[in-house]
């Protein structure tokens, strides 16, 4: 695991090194280059926050207090499958409360987290502008409408099945001759 990470780190140091040449230190262009740097990554590395402050020449502090000011910027990268539960009014008013519960219960992770296994992670949005299909929850760029907390097991379900069956297609099977 241990080696896996390092790989990572260098990545993420590689591409970031390449976003950071690429922008002029100005402090005024923090917020810019937390947007690409979270747009290459899909959330903002550690590492990077104490890099960009380097670049520009602030500290790791004053980086992630603007970063962590806008709701926009994640600190924890995104899973495979993410989640996004509408709790705007119509989806409040009509349980969305209760399946963002019967969520986070089935994927044992809380708002903003992210599962052990990489696969899910779990945020709580505004308004998807659904208005009509409340609640409305959202998974990678497929819209579920009308949402109840036992429709949260069956959907999450067979999304580990398709996933499951997929991975099945991919891995190539040994031939037996007849």
């Amino acid at each position: 695991m241990g080696e896996r990470a390092s790989m990572e780190g260098q990545v993420i140091e590689e591409k970031l090194s390449e976003i950071l040449s690429r922008c002029e230190k100005d402090r005024g262009r923090l917020i810019p280059i937390l947007q690409s740097v979270q747009d290459a990554f899909g959330y903002l590395p550690e590492m990077a926050i104490r890099e960009i402050g380097l670049h520009l020449g602030l500290s790791e502090v004053q980086v992630y207090g603007v970063a962590s000011f806008y709701n926009h910027f994640r600190f924890i990268p995104l899973g495979k499958h993410p989640v996004q539960m509408c709790m705007g009014t119509a989806c409040h008013m009509v349980g969305g409360n209760l399946v963002l519960e019967a969520l986070e219960r089935t994927l044992d992770v809380k708002v903003g987290g992210i599962t052990e296994d990489g696969e899910f992670s779990l945020d709580r949005v505004a308004c998807v502008g659904c208005c009509g299909l409340a609640p409305v929850m959202v998974i990678g760029e497929k819209i579920h409408a009308r949402v109840t907390p036992t429709k949260v097991d069956e959907v999450l379900v067979n999304l580990k099945l398709k996933d499951a069956g997929e991975q099945e297609t991919t891995t190539e099977r040994p031939h037996h001759e007849v």
